[in-house]
């Protein structure tokens, strides 16, 4: 393709952009123009940093903290990760295993480089996170959309992996919780894909990003199963480090160095500032904080659930995790991205269409990220049943 003379790659072009960020711009023009927009559509915590967090930050930026860290991370930090690992799953992982990442894409990019070659797939759940089948098909190979309903918790079984595995497949990555359905996976359910996975002969990568974030139950980690997978995390959910871009992967032993080459490579090394303030995160005070807004979403989640319920949309499973409500829209008509639209531009409402998220039933599914305090998602309740009614002649 040319754009004014200038010949791009096709692997820019076949790279979707998130159809939610057409929305989130009207949004924002709509917002400078005066009318008062409740943005549902970005998975980002509406809770600023945690004031230890913060002050940890200046002082390293005090310090003149500010130089490169090694290409795995602070050793600080990754020591005080282990023992996280040890303190909320009894799980002892060496420090040297775990690499601090540019964000959890960071970790994601680390993982498709090392383990995906041209023209291979992982299998992954539709519906999923887009970037997650993105970075895929930037290293050139791909992502293998697996259709999933309420009836298998929109996650991956063991089942969909013996079926839909081919030559071309070399993993799975599977997401718990998972965006955008808010869904786990029991540690039962975990050992039965790594078992699956393994007799294909596959890695098996867990995207853990939502872990803490969880109502009712608390979150297995897969490496409670295998040893040998491969973990992706980050900093911006569960520790409300979003604009940080700090994360963390953990691999097994006999893959760190060739991690450590790409990422001396690819990045040289994630934020030195952010991860002197990442230190803070796992102070007794500063989980105290995390646990207080924990409680807040699920209060959210509790109210936001029933309210849409009553209103037509059908969410068939409850989430467990995260801070979504994946809801079918089939029963009130019309296309999601339309839908958004009559929303965004009627009653000033943002929430995402689910054609962001894969291909299987996404035209009749949107989300709703319950990142407003109560206030508001009362407000948006308020107006989406107004909207209700003038939407099918909109």
């Amino acid at each position: 393709m040319t754009t004014s003379g200038k010949t791009y790659s096709a692997r820019s072009r076949a790279i979707e952009p998130f159809h939610v960020m057409a929305l989130l711009a009207r949004a924002n023009e709509l917002q400078a123009a005066g009318h008062d927009v409740i943005h549902l559509e970005i998975g980002e915590p509406d809770f600023v940093t945690a004031a230890p967090i913060i002050a940890a930050g200046q002082a390293a930026l005090a310090a003149g903290k500010t130089s490169y860290t090694a290409a795995r991370g602070l050793p600080q930090l990754r020591e005080t990760i282990s023992h996280f690992y040890q303190q909320r799953y009894g799980l002892n992982i060496d420090p040297r295993r775990i690499l601090v990442t540019p964000g959890g894409s960071g970790a994601l990019l680390l993982a498709t480089s090392l383990l995906v070659d041209p023209g291979k797939h992982w299998l992954m759940a539709d519906p999923g996170y887009p970037c997650n089948r993105h970075f895929l098909r930037l290293i050139e190979a791909s992502a293998q959309l697996v259709p999933v309903t309420p009836q298998q918790n929109y996650q991956l079984t063991p089942e969909l992996v013996t079926q839909y595995w081919n030559a071309d497949t070399v993993g799975a990555l599977l997401a718990s919780p998972a965006n955008p359905t808010g869904t786990l996976l029991s540690r039962e359910q975990l050992q039965a894909l790594s078992l699956a996975i393994r007799t294909q002969g596959g890695h098996m990568v867990v995207d853990e990003i939502y872990h803490g974030l969880t109502y009712g139950v608390d979150a297995s980690s897969v490496l409670e199963v295998d040893n040998e997978a491969f973990v992706l995390n980050s900093f911006s959910k569960y520790f409300g480090m979003t604009g940080w871009r700090l994360g963390w992967l953990v691999a097994p032993d006999d893959a760190v160095s060739q991690l450590e080459k790409l990422a001396q490579n690819l990045y040289i090394s994630a934020p030195s500032i952010a991860q002197y303030a990442a230190l803070a995160c796992f102070e007794e005070n500063t989980i105290a904080i995390f646990e207080e807004r924990r409680h807040e979403f699920e209060r959210r989640r509790d109210f936001l659930l029933p309210a849409l319920r009553n209103l037509g949309f059908k969410i068939a499973v409850e989430p467990e995790g995260a801070f979504y409500l994946y809801a079918d829209i089939s029963e009130l008509g019309g296309d999601a991205y339309a839908f958004c639209q009559h929303f965004l531009e009627t009653e000033f409402v943002a929430f995402t269409p689910g054609l962001d998220f894969g291909q299987h039933q996404s035209h009749q599914h949107v989300r709703f990220a319950y990142t407003q305090n109560l206030s508001r998602l009362e407000q948006a309740v308020e107006r989406i049943a107004r909207g209700l009614k003038t939407w099918r002649s909109w």
